[in-house]
């Protein structure tokens, strides 16, 4: 018996314990971030955000679902098709609507195609790869999927791509120091020299965590955020309803490092963790305080991993500059479904020279490797994934 396909055009169309089901543990994909970016205006009419969340039913249990958007641009992705949408312009055709599945402006890999048991992903796919038809869509695009899901998705001709991104590896240091100790000479020196600099700067740091970020905090990092986004031009996607929304709903999973000078704060950035990663997400501040941004965004987040144990420390979205700060490149990867068969051709030829450009990047990053030989870890990193700071 074939599941029922069910289109939810909002997470509150499915019990909240149902998805956190099939979702398993990762904060990002817990009912109540995702629906909370629904309730708070992140996503939905006027954002080109539009939720479309695909379910498969079946004997009355739901089995599997996806998060998924039609998207009227290419903004908060993180994985960018942005030529293939002139592509299409320039040949008068209509890239946009395409279709999402994603973690709204969280470039954090993981499961995104929820299914309790693996037969599911399949059907699943099958699913997501008709209403892609249905809705009229150009391009079905599934961002930072595991490689079960790759798979399913492939088997439907979607094609794979690959990116990276950087992430800071736990090897058991006891403190900061241990872990500078495993840094060739040079990285060392500068990393003291950051942090130094700040200090010197009159500056000092707090870390605070679950309830510990209280109304006061969430504004005041409000304030840091936007102001980040306006002194480069841009929309921030979040807003404060969102953050207050965080604060109350998931305070377990929340880090926020406060940069404090003279008493009052100047700066923040908020990280998100489980019982094994830590994900760097935003950052903000009101003064310039040169290292300031280092020092907060990966050397707080360092700190923390060592002192909880956390495994993985993933500090952010693209940025070669973290290589020089112990973290290390990880291939992510994405899947693409294009409906026009001439178009598939061609993006297809391109993901081929991409997928050769980054193994050559791969290789050119290992030759700046930061850990003094036999102290480090693999150049590849170990795992799956990526998350950034939106800086």
């Amino acid at each position: 018996m074939k599941p029922e396909v069910l289109l939810l055009p909002s997470l509150a169309d499915i019990p909240a314990a149902e998805w956190d089901r099939l979702a398993g543990g990762q904060p990002f994909l817990r009912h109540a971030f995702l629906h909370g970016l629904e309730t708070t205006g992140c996503v939905g009419p006027g954002t080109g955000w539009t939720p479309c969340h695909v379910a498969l039913r079946h004997q009355d249990r739901w089995v599997a679902a996806a998060p998924m958007y039609l998207k009227e641009h290419s903004f908060g992705e993180y994985v960018f098709d942005w030529a293939w949408a002139r592509a299409y312009e320039q040949h008068g055709l209509d890239y946009y609507p395409k279709l999402l599945a994603a973690i709204p402006f969280t470039p954090v890999s993981g499961p995104r195609l929820l299914a309790e048991d693996p037969c599911w992903l399949d059907p699943l796919a099958q699913a997501m790869v008709a209403l892609q038809e249905q809705q009229g869509c150009s391009t079905l695009h599934v961002l930072f999927p595991r490689e079960a899901e790759r798979e399913a998705l492939a088997a439907q001709g979607a094609m794979l791509r690959q990116g990276v991104q950087f992430h800071w590896h736990n090897q058991g240091d006891a403190d900061f120091e241990a872990f500078l100790a495993r840094l060739t000479r040079d990285k060392r020196r500068k990393i003291r020299q950051e942090r130094r600099r700040v200090a010197d700067a009159g500056v000092t740091l707090r870390r605070l965590t679950g309830p510990a970020i209280n109304e006061d905090m969430w504004r005041f990092f409000n304030r840091c955020y936007r102001n980040t986004y306006r002194e480069h031009g841009s929309s921030p996607y979040l807003n404060a309803a969102f953050f207050r929304h965080l604060g109350t709903s998931l305070p377990e999973h929340l880090l926020m490092v406060v940069a404090e000078r003279e008493g009052r704060p100047i700066a923040a950035a908020l990280d998100v963790h489980d019982g094994e990663r830590l994900w760097g997400r935003h950052w903000g501040a009101l003064e310039h305080v040169p290292g300031l941004h280092f020092e907060a965004c990966y050397y707080q987040g360092i700190e923390f991993c060592i002192e909880r144990g956390l495994r993985v420390f993933e500090g952010g979205a693209q940025g070669e500059h973290k290589l020089a700060r112990g973290f290390l490149p990880v291939t992510t990867w994405s899947a693409h479904h294009v409906a026009d068969r001439r178009f598939a051709k061609a993006i297809g030829e391109f993901l081929a020279r991409e997928c050769h450009g980054i193994a050559h990047y791969v290789d050119e990053l290992g030759e700046h490797a930061p850990y003094r030989p036999s102290t480090g870890r693999d150049i590849n990193g170990s795992g799956s994934g990526t998350a950034g700071f939106q800086d």
